[in-house]
């Protein structure tokens, strides 16, 4: 088994994950825990807004590129991190930590 099936396996099984999708530099999911319709959704909300968050990140310091782009709602938080050309999206339950 190779180290990213390995890493994979490693995160899919934490309880909050929800899903994972990579997506190669085409925009094809190549490996997904969703279906194909829901992967397919994801990929084009996600992608976009990444290429835009690249862009954002860019105009601020020339010199900087976006690592992790990490969205919370009240009940998913969505990480997407884009590495040579390709994307990882993880889906996870949002849990907020409370402050005893």
């Amino acid at each position: 088994m190779s180290e990213v099936e390995e890493t994979l396996q490693r995160i899919e099984a934490q309880g909050s994950v929800l899903g994972t999708i990579i997506v190669n530099a085409d925009g094809i999911p190549i490996r997904s825990t969703f279906d194909i319709s829901k992967a397919g959704k994801y990929v084009d909300l996600f992608r976009q807004l990444t290429v835009l968050a690249r862009s954002t990140v860019r105009d601020m310091d020339p010199e900087n590129e976006l690592v992790v782009l990490r969205i919370s709602t009240k009940s998913q938080e969505i990480m997407v991190g884009p590495e040579n050309g390709y994307l990882l999206i993880l889906i996870q339950r949002y849990e907020r930590y409370s402050r005893a």
